[in-house]
């Protein structure tokens, strides 16, 4: 999401800033009803169209969410940004000579995965997801007309109704994937069932939001194309890379799982279940590896302005301040979910999926969970870069990761020998590769800020992790009722060890007390 106030803004009124205020919260609403109906989504496809069917369609959305966050995220800040600085009575010019920019940039975007589906498919040696992710092209082209118009709205601060477009949007994606999936698996085809109601669902939600927006009015208003361009290029730059070091893991243990199971001796339609069951068993490990950074994205959007206006305040005593303090808050959340995550992975995995998952992803989702813990942090410090003026650094910094994560789980995954070993050497180069990464990027904050996260917090955090995650180790499995009990004993666990080393004190609480009292008034 960008960031609601964006740059050159006029200053608001007390009402109009209540009034944002509110919209924020609505926005904020919707973003985490958005993670849990995607929670839904993943829990229930497996039991709809098959752990293997899950696979495969893990396979298509791996490839789809590069492009579709790219060109989501690149839309709405290029966009938004657009009407921000336009005058609010010439804002439909904005609207109507930025939706031709980016109508003429869906439609080539769409047409080129569209072609590559069957050399992805292919590469993956699944021949039978060549037509889902032909059905995903069109999801690719209604985001590229979908999110110019949510960026037309968040460049108006109209944040309610951006809010209430997520959470529609999200009920048709969910009633899609699983809906249409459940009629098309009744006849052998669940994976490209999801697809088509993922791509339903992805242009149902256009006309609803053009008939918020409009189409806009001629005029001159608005950033030529050509500065447009060059605004959301680096944008869509640094949006590659991250969603490829999200992403090509599992593209890569795709590749890897078909050429196991066919040096196994399996072939045709066996050999693909095969292969798609790993792939959906490492699928399911990264949901809840992805916790924390889910879950930590909203400290970006608290550190974001404040570093931004410390920098442009020449206030490096500030800087420094929030740097140190938002670090230690990611590394003692981080801390929390991560142990508990860790603690209970066969738990959490028997919660939420068939019991094959239980069995055979436990210990892979252990090693996953702390590699995307690194992961969740290596975010927050490139958050901290590119608030201080260093978007270049942080791109490429983004990049070199992606290309260190790729090449360990590559030579990883090459040297596996069954199955068990694939999930498990793949999980530990990823997370060898966001560790290393996380540690470049300490080093960068340190130089950019002066600045990082206290030596004893980072000490602290690690001994409270590695004692939850030994107790965790030996607590039986009771069923799923208790799962969620054991969760909430590991993270208290968690919790009371950063008390009694004295990590979280009484202004932690006096702290979070200010906060709840600013949010009453």
């Amino acid at each position: 999401m960008p960031d609601p106030s964006p740059p050159n803004a006029p200053s608001a009124s007390p009402d109009a800033a209540r009034t944002a205020g509110r919209g924020g919260l609505a926005v904020l609403a919707a973003k985490i009803f958005f993670i849990l109906s995607g929670l839904i989504q993943q829990t229930l496809l497996p039991r709809i169209i098959g752990l293997d069917g899950y696979g495969a369609l893990s396979r298509v959305l791996a490839i789809s969410n590069i492009a579709n966050n790219v060109v989501v995220t690149s839309s709405i800040q290029g966009v938004s940004r657009a009407v921000a600085r336009t005058p609010a009575a010439q804002a439909g010019h904005t609207l109507r000579r930025t939706i031709k920019t980016h109508v003429a940039i869906a439609v080539p975007v769409a047409l080129l995965f569209l072609i590559i589906a069957p050399l992805y498919a292919r590469f993956q040696g699944s021949p039978h997801i060549v037509g889902p992710v032909q059905v995903v092209a069109l999801v690719v082209l209604a985001y590229g007309l979908y999110a110019p118009l949510v960026g037309f709205l968040n460049g108006q601060h109209r944040f309610t109704a951006q809010a209430g477009l997520d959470m529609t949007y999200a009920v048709l994606r969910t009633v899609g994937l699983l809906g249409v999936g459940y009629l098309f698996a009744r006849h052998g085809q669940g994976v490209l069932g999801a697809c088509v109601g993922f791509a339903v669902a992805a242009a149902i939600i256009f006309p609803i939001a053009l008939r918020l927006t409009g189409t806009g009015s001629r005029g001159d208003a608005g950033p030529g194309v050509r500065d447009h361009l060059l605004f959301i290029l680096p944008v869509a730059l640094g949006q590659i890379a991250l969603q490829a070091l999200m992403q090509l893991d599992i593209v890569i243990l795709g590749h890897h799982a078909s050429r196991l199971v066919l040096a196994s001796g399996l072939s045709g339609e066996l050999a693909q279940a095969a292969s798609d069951k790993i792939v959906g068993v490492y699928r399911a490990c990264q949901l809840f590896a992805f916790l924390p950074f889910q879950l930590l994205i909203a400290l970006t959007f608290i550190m974001f302005p404040m570093l931004a206006k410390a920098k442009a305040e020449q206030d490096r005593d500030a800087v420094a301040n929030y740097v140190r303090s938002g670090m230690r808050l990611a590394f003692v959340f981080a801390g929390l979910m991560i142990a508990t995550v860790a603690a209970l992975a066969p738990h959490l995995l028997r919660l939420a999926f068939p019991p094959e998952v239980g069995e055979r992803g436990a210990d892979a989702l252990r090693v996953l969970a702390l590699g995307q813990g690194g992961f969740a942090i290596f975010y927050i410090e490139m958050t901290v870069l590119t608030s201080l003026g260093h978007e270049r650094r942080s791109a490429l910094m983004t990049a070199a990761a992606a290309g260190v994560v790729a090449a360990f789980a590559w030579l990883a995954c090459w040297s596996a020998i069954d199955p068990g070993q694939l999930l498990m050497r793949c999980a530990a180069a990823v997370a060898l590769g966001l560790g290393i990464s996380a540690i470049a990027g300490a080093f960068a904050v340190l130089r950019a800020a002066r600045a990082f996260v206290p030596a004893l917090t980072a000490i602290r955090v690690l001994l409270t992790l590695v004692v939850v995650v030994g107790a965790g180790w030996f607590m039986p499995y009771k069923g799923k009722l208790l799962v969620i009990p054991q969760a909430a004993v590991m993270a208290l666990l968690a919790f009371v060890l950063l008390i009694v080393t004295r990590e979280l004190g009484k202004a932690d609480l006096a702290i979070v007390k200010r906060v709840l009292r600013r949010k009453a008034t």
